[in-house]
């Protein structure tokens, strides 16, 4: 095999509690991650020569050592010794830097590549492991699916699966910086904690009305004042008719879940018309086999 072509999904929060933060900076959270039929397009080609080239078709996103999909090709390489080098490709479609886990699913996709490329041997477990060095959210994004992240979000737990519905995504033209939000959630008091719990017993039922019902992301009250828009994207999303709308990760992405696809589609005109997020898009939960 000379080269391998992959589909790394974006990922949303269902559900995102904060529940304190580690000496170390890190924040002890209790998450419900989702993927989503939303791409990357990540190809990667072994080639002779030594080194590691990345090419995208976003020309801000930096090609070097400063991605993190460079970064997992150069752990594998250098942890077994590998003499040849790769040229990965990312076509990228996951918007950037707005709380889906595009960057860290590209990482995902690059382990789980290089390791079928060079016949590793590694089981899903041992590629985890190695994921969690490279962030936090990379380890879901191998095992993908309906999930339950704690701890630091390496700790996890595999849930029934999410009931089929439509994703309406809508990523207004703002830049959010985790960190920047997660220093304001420390200097403020939590008031309010989401329902993981009544969230995980819809999940059980499998019961979408009861798991809409208990979404919840603690870190919509700082993002949120920071950068009104998302408000009015929700506002729109359930006006359309989604039975919930709420912020993914620390944003500033919008994601609503609906019933029905026509309803999903007027919203997403709607909210291109009114300007409020360029990058829109309408898919569909992806559940993922367990082997």
């Amino acid at each position: 095999m000379r080269q391998i072509e992959l589909k790394a999904l974006a990922k949303i929060n269902l559900g995102l509690d904060v529940l304190g933060r580690r000496e170390n900076g890190y924040h002890d959270v209790r998450m419900v991650m989702q993927s989503i039929y939303l791409y990357d397009d990540v190809k990667i080609e072994r080639k002779e020569e030594p080194g590691i080239e990345i090419e995208t078709n976003l020309f801000f996103l930096p090609t070097g050592e400063g991605n993190i999909a460079y970064k997992a090709a150069d752990l594998l390489i250098r942890e077994f010794d590998i003499k040849e080098g790769v040229r990965i490709t990312l076509k990228k479609h996951i918007p950037v830097a707005a709380g889906m886990a595009g960057g860290s699913s590209n990482a995902a996709a690059v382990l789980f590549g290089m390791n079928r490329l060079f016949g590793l041997k590694l089981s899903r477990e041992e590629l985890m492991e190695r994921g969690v060095k490279l962030g936090a959210d990379v380890p879901y994004c191998i095992m993908r699916g309906t999930v339950l992240a704690e701890g630091i979000g390496e700790e996890l737990s595999v849930l029934p699966a999410m009931p089929k519905c439509t994703v309406l995504i809508a990523k207004p033209p703002i830049s959010v910086s985790t960190k920047v939000v997660y220093e304001a959630l420390d200097s403020s008091e939590i008031r309010k904690h989401p329902d993981i719990d009544g969230l995980l017993a819809g999940l059980e039922k499998g019961d979408l009305h009861e798991i809409a019902a208990h979404m919840g992301n603690v870190l919509e009250d700082v993002t949120i004042p920071m950068h009104p828009v998302i408000d009015e994207i929700k506002r729109e999303m359930t006006d359309a008719g989604a039975l919930n709308a709420m912020m993914s990760g620390s944003g500033p992405t919008v994601f609503g879940l609906f019933e029905n696809k026509m309803e999903a589609r007027k919203a997403q005109e709607r909210i291109r018309t009114k300007g409020l997020a360029k990058q829109v898009y309408v898919t569909n939960i992806h559940s993922a086999r367990r082997d």
